[in-house]
């Protein structure tokens, strides 16, 4: 009988220790293709307190004011936790959302739009503290047919460091970061594009003037047209540029195009296997699908005028691991939600303080369908213990 009675706290404490497993973060290191020497296969080794850890997530696909019982007292809970163990135990400077902050934002009032920024702010928990810096995604500001300059000024009012068109451009110590719109370029002639290419452009010709000051001298450069964007040529080194935040990925190209450290071995981007079928109305409603990327024209004016060090994209719901033709890696980050998919996850990486090397981790989730079975087996034992120990010892006798 002494064991029945202390049976409702053991299940506590083991609902405890449960829910702090399940929210500690399984990290793995992905190699590059071409890795650095000496570098650390576990995180954390070899690491100097001058490195940058970022942490970069995506598609949090928040409801906001629409959310239901479920998702605010299941999904987000889990989410909340998931982003306060992450901070306890990969400690980053800084952190990074590549967009679909919101699962329906382009259908949302401002009102509304203010619910599902209150909500992100309550999910981020310790992360406010630190410098965050936040991407437009399509479902937050709609496809080519919804774009609406003042609708997209005032959400990127609400995030810091975003312009009026959705960009940004900012260091942190000695590394530099460029986001931009990438709905916005996906568009062709919009109010917004010209906004991205002034961001690029500006970011471009700083590039080149730190170069000529201190580097090698840059050719004289000329201009090239290629449909209906026109970029001035330079001559300075692949991955010499800044970090590069998008949306969307760049557009692949098989001949120009190598694959390297994928976990998932495909030759496209079509992961529509991605999407959580008939777990959730909102996985696969967007106003682009999962296997979209930006045009051919503005990725090769992405390279040209950038020379980006790493680009780290979202919006497939995958992580996936690619090298570019001209040996640039481009990281695209899973999905963050259950919304998406039942395993979620995101990506941690660490750039060295001597400009040289990145390392990139994967890091993942708690599966949702396991934490629900756990869960109501957790409290299918509680009730039956309760029931136990609330019955009377003669009844239990006879």
């Amino acid at each position: 009988m002494a064991l029945i009675k202390i049976l409702p706290f053991v299940i506590i404490i083991i609902l405890i220790i449960y829910e702090d497993r399940i929210s500690t973060p399984s990290c793995k290191l992905v190699p590059s293709s071409n890795p650095p020497e000496n570098i650390s296969e576990e995180i954390g080794q070899n690491s100097s307190e001058d490195d940058l850890k970022v942490m970069i997530v995506a598609n949090l696909l928040l409801l906001g004011s629409k959310a239901g019982y479920f998702n605010f007292f299941f999904r987000d809970y889990y989410l909340s936790k998931f982003f306060k163990k992450s901070f306890q135990v990969l400690k980053p400077d800084m952190l990074l959302v590549l967009g679909d902050v919101s699962a329906r934002g382009a259908e949302l009032t401002r009102s509304n739009w203010s619910s599902v920024i209150q909500q992100f702010h309550r999910v981020l928990g310790p992360f406010l503290e630190l410098p965050y810096h936040v991407l437009l995604g399509d479902r937050d500001i709609g496809g080519c047919s919804d774009l609406n300059s003042g609708s997209v000024s005032w959400i990127s009012s609400n995030f810091p460091g975003l312009d009026s068109s959705g960009c940004s451009a900012f260091g942190i110590g000695n590394i530099s970061f460029v986001s931009l719109n990438s709905v916005a370029l996906l568009c062709g002639d919009n109010s917004l594009r010209f906004g991205v290419e002034k961001t690029v452009e500006t970011e471009s010709t700083e590039l080149q003037m730190e170069t000529e000051q201190t580097e090698q001298p840059v050719q004289v450069s000329k201009d090239i047209r290629l449909e209906d964007f026109i970029w001035r040529e330079n001559a300075l080194s692949s991955g010499s540029g800044p970090v590069l935040l998008l949306h969307m990925p760049l557009h692949l190209r098989a001949n120009r195009f190598q694959e390297s450290n994928m976990y998932d071995k495909k030759a496209e981007y079509k992961h529509q296997d991605a999407t959580r079928k008939g777990s959730s109305d909102l996985a696969g409603l967007g106003p682009y699908e999962l296997w979209h990327t930006l045009p051919l024209n503005a990725t090769e004016y992405i390279f040209q005028a950038l020379k980006p060090r790493i680009i780290f994209s979202a919006h497939t719901h995958k992580f996936c691991d690619r090298t570019h033709y001209d040996g640039t890696r481009e990281i695209t980050v899973p999905a963050m939600s259950w919304e998406a998919v039942d395993d979620p996850g995101f990506v941690f990486a660490s750039f060295k303080s001597n400009r040289k090397s990145i390392t990139v981790s994967h890091c993942l989730l708690a599966k949702e369908s396991s934490v629900i079975f756990t869960c109501t087996s957790i409290l299918v034992l509680s009730i039956l213990s309760l029931l136990v120990t609330h019955t009377p010892q003669n009844n239990i006798i006879s």
